[in-house]
């Protein structure tokens, strides 16, 4: 690194940085200056490829100046207006955009900032539906093992990753799911394994020893993402929906991944054809140009909420930047920018160059399985003894080194590029990550 790049670096004390080893980042640290397309750029001028979507966000790619210049004018328009009792145009005509991508029925959609907060939003929507039915006993949720809902206490609780409940005190009334993942019979899948839709049936298990009349809701990822992107078996989201159905608990998807293109369909639920009660969203739906999120809720959800005099509030939650006026603008321009360069087919066509790239690098270096659906991928590596997640965070660094963005959890390398990629920036993924793999003892 030169000079001028050190001179220009800012004190790094301050910040403390989430889910990061602060210490051992700040002693060497990787700086990203400027993005535009699929690449990032580096505070000494390397350019490197994006091969994460930034955190599975920027979907349509860096530095879109659609985006920029929607944000610019909406700025200058209405910079904000109150989201309690008050309105402002746009965030009616976004919730209608939305609504023509969700399945039909789930058109009614509440605004929030961020993934996080749309879970805890759909958990607490579940729990006023059901009370406002006369069934206020159903207090129960039902998550799964190895899923990321998020990082407020409602999430958290329904989340599986056991390094993000270790810490802090979980909510009761909380049981999951065991995870899908069965290397053991479905090891370097290509898209869905064909074996454990069983899985399925610990649902019966749980709801035998809860009560059905105890439970409110299941809430899982289509794919499960930041646990290791685990696509669910054939069949398997179906006999959810039908157990659900049975027991009359409702079903959450969490898309904050799955949406906006990532599987070449607007969110999983369509590219599955199981239709949940809610749809969890955000990261894409702007691009990740201003923070936002969202709850598409069945209409029957909605309205059954609507209740009592007109003057009563039906739903005693919000945000003081729900449907802010200039996240509203960057997530018009942003589905404007999906519709007219067609990139949720492009993600589709991409998908098939994607999976043959991304398995041929199961002879390369440590590698103990790959599985991949749509534009995302995972590539776990045998951990080193005793040093559980040394081995990944190797590869992260050198992956940068070399030009490349990945993601890793523990000893698993994720994978989910921008929608717009190209058999060129696949095939420089691919080669990139294959050197890294095999420089890995």
């Amino acid at each position: 690194m030169d000079d001028a790049s050190l001179t220009n670096r800012p004190d790094l004390s301050a910040h403390w940085m989430p889910f990061t080893a602060n210490r051992q980042f700040k002693a060497d640290p990787r700086l990203f200056v400027a993005a535009k397309g699929l690449y990032y750029r580096t505070e000494d001028g390397r350019e490197v490829l994006d091969g994460t979507s930034g955190l599975w966000c920027v979907n349509a790619g860096h530095g879109r100046p659609e985006i920029a210049e929607a944000v610019h004018r909406q700025l200058l328009t209405l910079d904000f207006a109150p989201s309690f009792q008050m309105g402002h145009p746009i965030a009616f005509e976004l919730a209608t955009r939305l609504a023509a991508l969700t399945p039909p029925g789930l058109d009614r959609l509440f605004f929030t900032n961020s993934g996080s907060e749309a879970v805890e939003t759909a958990l607490k929507i579940a729990l006023a539906y059901h009370r406002a039915r006369g069934e206020g006993q159903r207090t129960r949720f039902i998550g799964r093992e190895r899923a990321y809902h998020g990082v407020n206490f409602g999430g958290m609780s329904v989340g599986g990753l056991v390094n993000n409940r270790r810490t802090f005190v979980t909510l009761p009334g909380v049981d999951h799911l065991r995870a899908t993942h069965d290397p053991a019979r479905s090891a370097f899948s290509r898209g869905l394994p064909t074996q454990g839709a069983e899985f399925a049936d610990e649902l019966e298990r749980l709801v035998a020893l809860h009560g059905p009349e105890t439970i409110a809701a299941v809430i899982v990822e289509p794919v499960a993402g930041s646990g290791g992107v685990l696509p669910p078996p054939v069949g398997y989201l179906e006999r959810l929906r039908s157990i659900c159905d049975h027991h009359g608990l409702l079903l959450v998807f969490d898309e904050v991944i799955t949406g906006f293109g990532r599987l070449g369909a607007p969110f999983a639920a369509e590219y599955f054809g199981v239709t949940p009660d809610m749809i969890t969203m955000a990261k894409g739906v702007t691009n990740a140009a201003i923070p936002m999120g969202a709850v598409a809720a069945k209409r029957e959800i909605h309205d059954g909420l609507m209740k009592g005099p007109q003057s009563a509030i039906e739903f005693f939650h919000g945000y003081t930047y729900s449907a802010h006026p200039v996240a509203c603008a960057a997530a018009l321009a942003t589905l404007d920018i999906y519709e007219r360069e067609r990139l949720f087919e492009h993600a589709a066509a991409m998908a098939p160059v994607f999976e043959a790239a991304v398995h041929g690098l199961r002879e390369r270096g440590p590698v103990v399985d790959i599985r991949n659906l749509g534009l995302m991928a995972a590539i776990d590596l045998a951990p080193r003894p005793g040093a559980v997640g040394a081995r990944g965070y190797e590869a992260l660094v050198r992956a940068y080194q070399a030009g490349l963005l990945i993601r890793v959890t523990g000893d698993t390398i994720a994978l989910s590029p921008p929608l717009p990629v190209g058999e060129p920036e696949i095939a420089d993924l691919s080669r990139i990550l294959g050197d890294v793999l095999e420089s890995l003892d």
